[in-house]
């Protein structure tokens, strides 16, 4: 069963309000995560919680529980000479660094004579997004996770 700190491996396909699926793990690799660890979105680990393998489930989002709607704060203006040429066209993806080192995906939303528009917002921000899940592995305490009733017993 799924609790804090299991290590949870499940497929999933995210699919978006107008039907197109933004992306899957089915016919790949499953995700692993740890549960209660934050590596996922809040309410697929609260709708995870206590499911065991072999379960599917679907969970609909709103932007609320998701992105979050679209911040105008997020859009920032750069000189155009900031940009690589080649991706000087509106809608074209980037890969933003802060002083930190850390990188976010931006987003052209706009290019002007001397400037152009980054949409930091995440780009699924404003969507709302459905979850189809299947849990295929779930380890508790270094091991798989096991309720066939037997009891510990001391190994000899």
């Amino acid at each position: 069963m799924i609790v804090h700190g299991s290590t949870v491996s499940i497929h999933y396909t995210l699919t978006l309000e107008d039907g197109t699926t933004a992306e899957s793990s089915v016919g790949g690799e499953p995700l692993t995560y740890t549960h209660g660890a934050g590596q996922l979105l809040p309410r697929l680990e609260e709708a995870l919680e206590g499911r065991a393998e072999g379960d599917e489930l679907r969970v609909e989002l709103s932007p609320a529980d998701g992105y979050g709607e679209p911040q105008e704060a997020a859009l920032q203006e750069f000189d155009l000479e900031r940009v690589p040429e080649d991706s000087r066209a509106v809608g074209t993806l980037l890969l933003a660094s802060d002083p930190e080192g850390n990188s976010q995906q931006v987003r052209v939303a706009e290019v002007r004579e001397d400037t152009v528009i980054l949409d930091f917002n995440h780009p699924l921000a404003g969507e709302r997004l459905t979850f189809d899940l299947e849990v295929v592995a779930v380890e508790t305490g270094g091991g798989p996770a096991a309720d066939d009733g037997s009891e510990p017993r001391e190994e000899s």
